[in-house]
């Protein structure tokens, strides 16, 4: 009876275990999302964009994300600048070249706290079919859903990259449009 409870106990405590460190994945809430960026036009202002098309996850196994992984992606031809005429330019070869390069994706090789609630985000960043790695700074959030009880995470996200780094507008100067593009997503995800 006593090699019974103790493997028993034992059998219960590899389970709470388990069930502790497993793999939580977060997905997007697409209602509550956003995949933008800015760059300067002429250097005087900047315009802004996003992509209404998109997905992303985040895994981790601990529960304020120092392990995390994140992956994103999304298609560039629903790309959106407010300008239909400048949408259309930007699709074309001068820019993402759309049909040669359906998607963009982010794939984290590294999530660092830095600080409470603040990480560095390092990975790689595919994009007009160059791969490079880029860093990126989060603020993420967790909390609980009021309406159905679900866990859920904030997370704001930003960085630069430059667009010649993946062969972006090559002909066109960045007196015209900058080199240097501004990342900016707000996303929410509800943990399953």
């Amino acid at each position: 009876m006593k090699k019974l409870t103790l493997f028993s106990a034992a059998g219960i405590g590899l389970a709470l275990l388990s069930f502790r460190f497993a793999d939580a994945t977060w997905n997007l809430d697409k209602s509550h999302a956003k995949l933008g960026f800015s760059v300067s036009h002429m250097m005087v202002s900047d315009v802004e964009g996003s992509f209404k098309k998109f997905d992303a996850t985040v895994k981790s196994t601990k529960d304020d994300f120092s392990d995390a992984s994140v992956e994103l992606s999304a298609e560039t031809n629903s790309v959106d600048t407010d300008n239909d005429q400048r949408d259309a330019h930007v699709k074309n070869a001068d820019f993402l070249d759309t049909e040669k390069f359906p998607t963009l994706s982010f794939k984290s090789t590294s999530v660092k706290k830095v600080a409470d609630k603040k990480y560095k985000v390092k990975g790689n960043l595919t994009l007009h079919g160059v791969t490079k790695p880029v860093e990126l700074n989060a603020t993420a959030n967790i909390g609980v859903n009021p309406m159905n009880k679900k866990t859920i995470s904030g997370w704001k996200v930003s960085g630069v990259i430059k667009r010649s780094d993946f062969g972006i507008g090559a002909k066109v100067p960045s007196a015209v449009v900058g080199d240097d593009v501004t990342l900016n997503a707000n996303a929410e995800f509800v943990k399953n």
